[in-house]
């Protein structure tokens, strides 16, 4: 449900739409201060994909970069923190530099009217909900860029959190105590953006308090936001992960709990039609794996044990379901006028049933 970093050859950008022009004026003269070798006349063009922040692609000369702030009107601060991603991307690119390089933010709301940043743009394929125009996978390709995806998620999970630290990550969370935070404060969230159309969630949410597991006793770097389209491919072999976007919810956590967010996103060729109507990826593919092939590699390559993984995947579809209940009820209020936030009360409900039938309720 989140907004996207992507800049790629197939995903194109679109004029930007009325009520969330930026000033070219001011955000000019803010690139010439801060962003070595800018040359040339500003140009903005936005990328129309996801539901949260806004993300435009930045011209000038031939130097393209790609900025990111909250939506217009926007309130749930930690949700759209520009800053904090800014400053986890700083953390992290020398380390793991499958994520943009970051190049400069601003907390003065005087430029553009919000907090920003500006990265660099890293080029190549998004897959949205099928592959772009003449872009196709065999059945063994589908199957190759799942072991990537899953080998990647392995490698961010793998990164070294000494050198993190030592550089100052408090800002990202502490990992003590981290499924339980996580619990209760995605509870808390729900209970404040339920309307009276929305499931009450109560069934899941005291399954949930009831299941939870301990923490781990080896926290990780987790992305939080962790699939296919937030990822960028190679266009000369599309299996080949050359990138990782959106990293506005990354902290230091649990990998499972990361896991368990991503397969909430998954929807399989075998699943039931409703479900089929939630699917943002292509997923689906001949050859893609099921979830429960993707839970068993992860286990396997690992180590970790998967045996309670039901409490994590549970979780994440409770927590792909309050982001959509958080943005519906901006439409519910009247605060947005885009239709497809309109549609998202039915995924909220949807991911209640297929909560409670992970539970066998």
């Amino acid at each position: 449900m989140s907004s996207h970093q992507e800049t790629g050859t197939y995903d194109n950008t679109v004029n930007v739409r009325a009520g969330e022009e930026l000033d070219t004026y001011a955000l000019e003269s803010f690139l010439r201060e801060h962003v070595k070798g800018v040359r040339g006349a500003l140009s903005v063009e936005q990328y129309p994909g996801g539901f949260s922040n806004l993300t435009y692609l930045l011209k000038m000369g031939d130097r393209e970069m790609v900025l990111r702030r909250p939506p217009m009107g926007a309130k749930i601060k930690t949700a759209h923190d520009m800053i904090r991603e800014y400053r986890i991307l700083s953390l992290i690119y020398p380390q793991f530099p499958y994520c943009p390089k970051p190049l400069a933010c601003s907390e003065d709301t005087s430029i553009l009217g919000a907090p920003f940043y500006v990265m660099e743009k890293l080029s190549g394929i998004i897959l949205r909900r099928d592959p772009p125009p003449g872009i196709s996978f065999s059945r063994d390709q589908a199957r190759q860029l799942c072991h990537n995806m899953i080998d990647m998620h392995l490698k961010l999970h793998g990164v070294d959190l000494t050198d993190i630290i030592s550089r100052g990550c408090d800002f990202m969370g502490r990992p003590q105590g981290y499924i339980r935070r996580q619990v209760e404060g995605w509870t808390d969230r729900y209970r404040n953006a339920k309307t009276e159309d929305a499931p009450d969630f109560e069934t899941v949410i005291a399954w949930l308090m009831e299941k939870m597991q301990p923490d781990t006793p080896n926290p990780t770097l987790i992305h939080n936001d962790y699939k296919f389209d937030n990822m960028v491919l190679n266009p000369d072999n599309p299996v080949e992960i050359v990138g990782l976007l959106d990293w506005e919810m990354a902290t230091c956590g649990d990998p499972l709990m990361d896991l368990g967010s991503s397969l909430a996103y998954w929807v399989e060729k075998s699943d039931p039609p409703q479900w089929q109507m939630m699917r943002t990826m292509p997923t689906d593919m001949d050859g893609a794996m099921t979830r429960e092939e993707i839970i068993k590699t992860y286990g396997q390559k690992s180590g970790l044990s998967m045996q309670f993984f039901d409490f994590y995947e549970c979780f994440g579809l409770f927590r792909l379901a309050v982001i959509a209940q958080q943005i519906y009820k901006r439409f519910h209020q009247g605060l947005t006028r885009d239709k497809r936030f309109g549609m998202l009360i039915h995924a909220v409900k949807i991911l209640e049933k297929r909560a409670l039938m992970l539970m066998e309720i």
